[in-house]
């Protein structure tokens, strides 16, 4: 009975030891984690869809709450006036997540454009939202006072061929953005009128 308790006590002690510690390597590590997915995987689709801004719009950005989460809106400024905020939304793809960076241009209530950024889709097939222009290029201007849907749906997206749950989600994401865009209005507006 002694050896049973001495082998619970060695091993709560390690489990706690262990636990402490990948916690430790977690939060020591999630600011270099966090720039990292800035860096290579934001910040290229970010740019890609803002081609011609007069600002870096990865340096000019802030963050809102909406509800218990949250999100960071990157500003991107034409001839010296910030036209467009850029953040990320998530739908439900094949392979799990697809995440869409949408760019909402403020003077007109429209998306500027959409890039995916990450997913784990079927090579060749649900990974062709990520990487066929033609398909991304569909959403730019779309109202958001509707909600975003392919073709088969209602909508005016085309979906990918053999890749209409991709597409749904890459629609779900865009029309998720127009929903946070809405709530989030008043604030994004007092935001940008006090940028520089």
């Amino acid at each position: 009975m002694r050896e049973m308790i001495k082998m619970i006590l060695v091993l709560t002690i390690l489990c706690t030891v262990s636990g402490g510690l990948l916690a430790y390597v977690k939060v020591g590590t999630k600011d270099r984690i966090d720039n990292q997915v800035l860096q290579l995987v934001k910040g290229p689709a970010i740019r890609s869809i803002l081609a011609g801004a007069s600002n870096d719009p990865v340096a000019d950005r802030f963050t809102l709450p909406d509800g218990e989460q949250e999100i960071e809106f990157f500003v991107g400024k034409f001839d010296g006036q910030p036209k467009t905020v850029v953040f990320e939304t998530f739908g439900k793809g094949y392979g799990g997540d697809v995440g869409l960076m949408v760019a909402v241009d403020v003077t007109q209530n429209q998306i500027y454009g959409v890039e995916v950024t990450t997913h784990s889709e079927t090579a060749g097939l649900g990974a062709r939202a990520k990487e066929d222009p033609a398909f991304a290029a569909q959403f730019k201007g779309q109202p958001l006072t509707k909600p975003i849907q392919v073709s088969g749906d209602g909508g005016s997206i085309n979906a990918l061929s053999g890749a209409t749950i991709t597409s749904r989600a890459v629609c779900d994401a865009a029309s998720e953005a127009s929903q946070i865009y809405d709530r989030l209005k008043p604030q994004i507006e007092d935001k940008l009128k006090s940028l520089p």
